[in-house]
Parts: C-alpha cells; structure tokens; sequence
C-alpha cells in the first residue's frame, strides 16, 4: 500500500477480513460484501475525497493506547439483556391501565400500527448505530458533531429517571418485605390513619366503597351504632363494622342492623372522609406518608424506604460493577424469572371466580374510540416508553456487540416480544382485578382499577388481601417479579451513564464510575421518598423524561435519517452484517417515523395543561424547576452546536458550520483495518453522488 495513494494490494486485502467477522458461535462471518468492497478499493483510483493515510496514523495509534471495549459473552446475552431493559414496569401497569383507558381491545389495533411504523425501526435503527460504530449514546454522534447534543442530553433524561425508578423500587422492596407477615400489613385498617376505612380483607364491600351518597337506603350499612353518638371512639366490637377514628373495619362478625344512612352521608359529604380500602390508605399512610401539597416543603424521607433505596441500588451497583460481563450473566435471570412468575400468576389469575369477565373486561373493544387522537398519542407514548427508544439504552448494549452481529432478528424478537409481555401482564393483571370485583360484589370492573402505581401498590395488594388461601405467597411472587423487572431496566439507564462518561474518559475504571453514579443517584433519590416525594417524582418525569425524551428523539430521527442519510446508513448496515436494508425500513427512517413522531410532539404541545399530581396544583417554584430540568436537556442542542462549529478546523466560518455535520475522521467501525475499507467505500460512494442534485439526493436517500 503506498502512503499517498489508494492501491491495496491482493493480499492486503485478504487480511481485512479479521476476527471482527467472527459470529457468536465462532464462524467466520465473511462474505461478498466485504469482498465486493475491496475489489471496489482494488479497481478504483485515488479520488480528490480520499482520505490522507497521514492523518489517519495518530487516530489508529491513538486506538490502541485506548483499553480495549467490552463485548458481550454471548450474542444471547446482548438479547436477554435488551429483553430485560425493555420489558419493565411499564409493561406491567402503565399498559393495562392505558389500554383499558383507551378503547380496551379496539387500543390495540392503533398501538399494533404505531409498533410497526415507530417502535420497531427506531428500535432496530439504533442497534445498527450502535453497533456499526461501537460507541455509547454520546459519542455515536461523530457521525454528526454539531448534534452530540441530542446524545447527552438523552443522557441527562435517562439519568433523572434512573433516579425516580431505583425509588420506586424501594417502595416494591418495601412491599415483598411486607408481603411476609401474616394477616398482610395492608389487609386490616388501623386506627392511626383518621380516615373512614374499609379494610381489604373483607368482601362484598362495594355499597361501602363505590355507592354515592345520594344512592345510599337502610340497608346499606348493617351495624349496632348509635348515629347521634358518632364519635372517634370505637363503638361496640360486635358490629361487623365498627368506627376507629373515623376508620370502618370490617373484620367483626355481623349481629344487628341498624340505619347509618345520616352518618355516611355525613361522612361522604367531604372529599377528605370518603371510604377509603385499607390497601389505598396503607399506600398512602404508611409507605408514602403524603402530604396534601408541598406549599411548605416535601418533609423528611421514610427511613424504611431509605434501606430500600439502598438495596435496590446495591444491587443495581453488583450488577454493572464489571460492565458487560457481570451484567450480561445476570441477564438470563433478569429476562427470564420474571416470566416465570407472570406464568404461575396468570394460571391462578384464571383459577379465580370473575377473572374471565375482567379479561373479557380488559379486552373488549370500544370502536367508538379508535379515531379519537388521544387514543393514538396515547398508543405512541405507550410504545415509546415501553421499550426504551431514543434514551440511549439501545445503542450502548449494541456497542458491545461483536461487528458483524444479526441485530436484525434481535430487534424483531424483542419488540414483539415487548408487546406479548404487555399483553400477557393486562391478561393477569385484569383476571385478578375481575376476581377483586367479584369478592367486593360489584359489576363495574373498572370502579376497582387505579392508574399508574396505584394498580401495583393498591388494586393488586387489595385482591391479593382477599384470597383465602396463602395469599403472602402470590404477593411475595408479584411484588418479587416487579423488584427484577425494575432492577433489569435500571441497570441498562444506569449503564448508559456509565457508558457516556467513560467513551469520552476511557482512563476511568468501571467500577469508579458505577459507585459515583450510584451514590449521587442515591443522595437524589431520597427526595422521591419523602411525604412529597410523588409531587417530585411526578414533575420529574413529565418535564425530566417525557418532555425532554420526545424532543431529542425527533432531533435523532431527523439528523440520522437526513443529515447523515438513510442511504449511507442503510450502506453501513450492509457492510456490518452483509445484508440488504429493505424498503419498509428505508421508508420508515426517512419519512413515517419522522413526520408522526413530529405530529406526536406538535399535539403535545397544543394540548398543554399544567400540571397537576392528584387534582392539586403545583406552587410556583415547582414548575419553575420543572422547566427548569427542561431546558437543561433540551438547551444540550444549541450548545454543542455551537461547540462544534468552534472547534471544526474549517478555515471560514461557513465550513466550520458545514463541516461541524459532517462525520468525524476517525467515524466507522472502531477496528481500523474495518475502518480503512470503510473510508475507502464511501469516498467511492461520494464519487458516484456527484452531480445527483437536490431532487436525486432526496429520491436515493429514501429509495436507494
């Protein structure tokens, strides 16, 4: 090979093909592709776009000073870990709840469609970027330096909700602790919480809990009380319900009637004292300890969710201590218990009396639904957050991939199987909600739902309190599952951290990093468990995660699929894995996914609300912060652009600003015998784009 020209020899060539090209299993991946790109290096002259093999010696000496990039152990491990951050809470209680809001059955058909044209080509557009260029979320834009903004800003995003998602497991951690005690904590009320309480052990409650005052007749309650003496102290012990401070439990046997219609009606005629289960009022007094506003602060966090926090972010910690190699062995445990307990859930969901009709509940379509926008936004939100796209994740665990990895049936395998986990989780989920409104003796299946955490920390504790027999068992397994489901997920958010910092600080250990991610995540986390720690964790995730997720999201789409190009990027995926970029998925890069991501963010933003956590507004200084978090992530874009254009070496400001989106030197796979063919392919290609035009450019970007 001379040093200024662009000659390679035979058997030059024949040595490109390295151990970049071993598969999993240990095969020899090569084939005509690589070999057609070097017999194109081999025909075709030094051309004016050709890299100077001068310039590129201190970048390939530079690469071998650098320690060597983990890979996984296994191709398998890179798939169960990616089926671990995927499949998480949301799946279990954000998707039942969000489809049965939806239209039931009839969501399924816009969140099948929204899968298909948005979560899937993102998902598999950012294992190809990833793992063509071996770089983390941040350091992947060398492809594009004027936009590295995106990257860490996503990195800010993620980081925040890493924060708010170890807290919740400490709430999780808190409850599988619980769950061992016999009667369960949440099943019986307590006189402490002053509040008109059914406890949820007891059945055929649904007059006491769901009937509206106005509604109400003599044979509602059936008790020996005196309604004229209705005081805080405990009346009779022989009434089936009895008052403890305002609290009815019900666990007395019943033995004479009386009409209590003027005490509920007295009782009901203020927000504060409606009957309330024991499993909400334990949530809320005993886990949460929530204040009614955060007007004078959020108070003090709960020591027992402190030990929580701790453990769950011990074991985040054990996990990644070692990167890829510690974290991929724990990945078969991670992907694979969870689905083992969902199974021995679901079978004795359907052993139940009335789960069939909460199946049957959470699956029947209301078509009246399905063109109703909020529906579709809801199906795009829902898929979006599921299985983690444009966060980061995806392309830091395919960094660690081996070159030429079929991350194509990898993408394939875990967004359908993202959607059957969701699908499964509504089925059981839903059965025991339908058996929870049989025991309460109501047909409203939908009156015992809550949303969001409240169908983990409140409806599922209230129908597990009411199985006769073991239910410490189901409980220890469900809130067991949600422990390795949340863990499973953080440790991806926390290795996307981890993995941005050290590619651009490569001398820091691994370990290092983890422990001061951990610790500073831990100091954060405390104020997500404190009284008003949900008022926080509800503004963080709206303005840290959604907001600021969605608009770097687009930005990423926009610049991959038309500053870089889908054509190049299509051409990259080629030379990785040997294999042709269909039209389906060139279409989806470049235009659908885009423009519905695009009308996505304009309907959020049309559609502004304030926000507000249980109907009660924030103060003045939270939405500032809110913002605040905001322009934090979203202000990375402009900054970086202008960081960039500084530092491009371009004479004139004009090719500083043109050159600071272009792709970097050293941009390609990190191997550099890989990383020569490559260069030399696309100075081939930039030759065969000239003269095509603005209209050409546009016809070969989207078709090829």
């Amino acid at each position: 090979m001379t040093i200024n020209g662009s000659e390679i020899s035979s058997d030059m060539a024949t040595t490109h093909e390295n151990p970049a090209f071993i598969d999993d299993h240990g095969h020899n991946r090569s084939n005509g592709i690589y070999r057609n790109y070097n017999r194109s290096i081999n025909n075709q002259a030094t051309s004016t776009t050709a890299r100077n093999t001068d310039n590129e010696l201190p970048t390939t000496c530079k690469d071998k000073t650098l320690p060597e990039r983990d890979t996984w152990g296994k191709g398998v491990e890179f798939l169960m870990s990616c089926i671990a951050m995927s499949v998480g809470l949301g799946n279990v209680w954000r998707f039942p709840f969000t489809a049965l809001d939806n239209g039931g059955g009839a969501f399924l058909i816009p969140y099948l469609v929204v899968l298909f044209l948005v979560g899937k080509p993102i998902y598999y557009l950012e294992m190809i970027i990833g793992q063509f260029s071996s770089r983390g979320s941040v350091k992947v834009f060398d492809l594009c330096p004027a936009m590295r903004g995106v990257g860490i800003g996503q990195v800010v995003s993620i980081s925040m909700v890493t924060t708010y998602y170890v807290a919740i497991m400490g709430m999780t951690l808190k409850y599988f602790i619980d769950s061992f005690y016999s009667p369960l904590p949440w099943s019986q009320c307590k006189d402490s919480w002053n509040a008109v309480c059914v406890a949820s052990s007891d059945k055929n409650t649904a007059n006491y809990l769901y009937v509206q005052p106005q509604n109400v007749t003599t044979s509602v309650f059936n008790v020996s009380v005196n309604v004229s003496n209705y005081t805080s102290s405990k009346p009779t012990a022989s009434a089936e319900l009895y008052f403890i401070s305002n609290c009815i439990n019900s666990a007395v046997t019943k033995t004479e009637q009386a009409n209590l219609t003027k005490l509920w009606q007295r009782m009901r005629s203020d927000d504060d004292n409606r009957t309330i289960s024991s499993s909400e009022l334990y949530f809320i007094n005993e886990i949460l300890k929530e204040k009614d506003n955060i007007n004078d602060g959020i108070g003090a966090p709960n020591w027992q969710l402190v030990v929580g926090l701790f453990v769950s972010w011990l074991c985040v910690f054990s996990v990644i201590i070692r990167g890829v190699k510690s974290s991929g062995k724990a990945s078969y445990f991670l992907a694979i218990f969870p689905y083992i307990i969902m199974a021995v859930l679901l079978g004795r969901a359907l052993t139940l009396p009335g789960s069939v009709d909460g199946i049957l509940y959470f699956i029947k379509p209301q078509w009246s639904k399905i063109l109703d926008p909020k529906v579709w936004y809801a199906a795009v939100t829902q898929c979006f957050y599921s299985l983690s796209v444009c966060f980061g994740n995806i392309i830091m665990y395919a960094s660690y991939n081996k070159f030429g990895h079929n991350v194509h049936r990898d993408a394939t395998i875990v967004t359908g199987l993202d959607t059957c986990t969701s699908l499964l989780a509504g089925f059981t989920i839903f059965g025991i909600l339908g058996h929870l409104a049989h025991e309460i003796g109501t047909d409203d299946i939908g009156s015992v739902v809550k949303g969001g955490a409240g169908l983990a920390f409140i409806s599922y504790p209230d129908a597990i309190a009411k199985f006769e027999n073991l239910p410490q068992i189901f409980s220890v397994l469900f809130f067991l599952m949600l422990f390795v489901l949340g863990i499973g997920s953080n440790i991806a958010m926390t290795s996307c951290t981890v993995t941005a910092i050290r590619d651009n600080f490569p001398n820091v250990k691994q370990w290092q990093c983890a422990l001061g991610i951990a610790v500073v995540s831990f100091c954060i986390g405390l104020a997500y468990i404190t009284p008003g720690g949900q008022f926080i964790l509800t503004l963080v995730d709206y303005f840290g995660a959604s907001m600021i997720a969605l608009v770097l999201g687009i930005f990423e789409l926009y610049v991959l699929g038309w500053v870089y190009g889908v054509d190049r990027l299509c051409k990259d995926a080629e030379f990785m894995m040997g294999r042709k970029v269909g039209l389906y998925w060139r279409w989806c890069w470049s235009v659908i996914t885009p423009l519905i991501m695009t009308i996505i963010l304009i309907y959020f933003l049309s559609t502004y609300t304030p926000l507000t956590y249980n109907n009660v507004s924030y103060p003045n200084w939270a939405y500032a912060l809110g913002w605040t978090i905001t322009a934090v992530g979203v202000l990375q874009l402009p900054l970086w652009l202008i960081v960039a254009v500084i530092r491009d070496p371009g004479v004139t400001w004009r090719e500083k600003f043109i050159g600071a989106f272009k792709p970097k030197h050293d941009w390609g796979p990190i191997d550099p015998l890989l990383r020569e063919q490559y260069n030399k392919a696309m100075d081939n290609e930039s030759i065969a784009n000239q003269g095509l035009g603005c209209c050409g450019w546009i016809k070969k970007n989207i078709f090829g």
